[in-house]
């Protein structure tokens, strides 16, 4: 789910309807800038900054792999996190707490705007990539690619089937991960290295249902569905996620502001 595929409610923008690892990320970078924090000064553990921001350990990561993307800390694999080589970090201490963009998932969506998820998984397996697939990941046909069919929920209400596949090799917990309650897209900012989703290229189409579809979304032929296909890469432009999410038309609205820049 991007940005731009769903209404932006009342307070959309109000700090406390950011995701929580983008609150934890901003709150980090202010104690950073009240203690005056120079290049090479070491942060405290992971451990340390769970408790004080009374986060869990996925997210506390989350909010350092989004400041490390924008420059302002680093990390050392056996001695933790540090603030970052001179050149960047005084770049970004003047810059506003603002996080940087980000596509958005089903998950943050649904904790930026208060709603409660779940999900019930169908099917989460390890298979080879087709040679269709291969093309649109840029991995090698029959790379191991983790494939994952979940129908979601908002606020118990039934709202999408959706087909995820993603290369194993970007973050290999995945297999391993229980997807009836995480979050997709925060396991892949957990990964090591992180997997930050940056860029999705977005289609909507609208079509009549299978009687498969049907069956799952608990609907009638008569009920239109509209179909996201999303490709998203990650901060070095790397393809990291190819999904199909077969909505409801009843309960999903696609809107998107178009801009003239000339």
């Amino acid at each position: 789910m991007t940005e731009a595929s769903t209404p932006m409610p009342r307070g959309l923008f109000a700090d406390d309807a950011l995701p929580l690892y983008e609150r934890t990320a901003a709150r980090l970078l202010d104690d950073l800038r009240a203690a005056a924090a120079r290049p090479g000064d070491r942060l405290p553990s992971e451990r340390a900054m769970v408790a004080r921001y009374a986060v869990s350990r996925v997210t506390l990561r989350a909010a350092l792999a989004q400041l490390e993307a924008r420059g302002i800390v680093r990390p050392s694999s056996s001695r933790g996190w540090f603030v970052a080589e001179p050149g960047l970090f005084p770049e970004a201490a003047s810059a506003p707490a603002s996080p940087a963009p980000q596509v958005q998932g089903f998950a943050d969506y649904a904790e930026a705007n208060g709603l409660t998820t779940a999900s019930k998984v169908l099917s989460a397996t390890v298979r080879p990539a087709t040679v269709v697939e291969a093309e649109q990941l840029r991995i090698a046909p029959g790379a191991d690619l983790f494939d994952l069919h979940r129908l979601r929920f908002l606020d118990g209400l039934l709202v999408v089937l959706e087909h995820n596949r993603l290369p194993l090799s970007a973050c290999p917990a995945l297999a391993d991960t229980d997807f009836s309650t995480a979050s997709l897209y925060a396991t892949l900012r957990a990964a090591d290295p992180p997997q930050l989703p940056r860029v999705a290229d977005y289609s909507v189409e609208a079509r009549h249902p299978t009687a498969r579809e049907m069956e799952l979304l608990e609907i009638g032929a008569t009920m239109p569905m509209l179909v996201a296909t999303q490709l998203t890469s990650n901060q070095d432009a790397r393809p990291i996620e190819l999904t199909v999410q077969v909505y409801r038309g009843d309960r999903y609205r696609f809107r998107a502001s178009i801009t003239n820049q000339t």
